[in-house]
């Protein structure tokens, strides 16, 4: 049976988007500390700064690394630390398969409390301060949980074929049909009748 090399990604940076004068220079924000979730032996690894050389050997081999907003957050942080172009690696990021569906981004939040009853424990602004307060056990565990969210947002995509977001209330849910099966296939068909409805929420 061949080895499951699937990869599931989250990082905390060091800097917000103001601190290193916005978002065109997320290159500039820097890894406090990197997770990922390894599907060949089903365990959860963490890497601090000095650690990301060992991360990078992870992602040269993976079949597919699968994040949320990885695509143009969490490459683009790591990417001065890494002799290998990122962009080139196999990647399936949930949000954007979802804003290619939507026509408009939405948080993992979002998408966690709808379709698994579950949220993140906090925010990446949290994750700075754990940092700067030198609470890294708290930080570590905070990653960890979001990559947890996002590998579940994921099998239940790959299991049921949609996954739901919620309204800004929280009070109400929409089915979103998905294809994460096969990453090179763009994420299809709103299951409501128009588009308009979701841009209510």
């Amino acid at each position: 049976m061949a080895l499951d090399r699937r990869v599931v990604l989250d990082l905390e940076s060091k800097y917000t988007f103001d601190e290193v004068g916005g978002r065109g220079n997320t290159h500039k924000l820097g890894v406090t500390v990197a997770v990922v979730y390894c599907y060949a032996d089903q365990v959860f690894r963490v890497f601090e700064e000095h650690e990301l050389g060992q991360l990078e050997n992870l992602l040269i081999d993976a079949s597919l690394v699968i994040g949320f907003n990885h695509r143009k957050f969490d490459m683009p942080v790591m990417q001065p630390y890494m002799s290998t172009d990122l962009s080139t690696l196999p990647m399936l990021d949930l949000m954007e398969s979802l804003q290619e569906t939507l026509g408009y981004r939405i948080g993992l939040d979002n998408v966690a409390r709808a379709t698994l009853k579950t949220g993140k424990t906090g925010h990446g602004l949290d994750a700075i301060e754990y940092y700067r307060s030198g609470r890294m056990d708290e930080l570590k565990a905070y990653c960890q949980e979001d990559v947890k969210i996002t590998r579940d947002l994921y099998e239940f995509g790959l299991a049921n074929g949609h996954v739901h977001i919620g309204s800004k209330d929280g009070r109400q849910t929409k089915k979103v049909q998905i294809n994460w099966l096969n990453p090179h296939i763009s994420s299809v068909l709103i299951s409501s009748s128009a588009e308009a409805q979701y841009r209510l929420f």
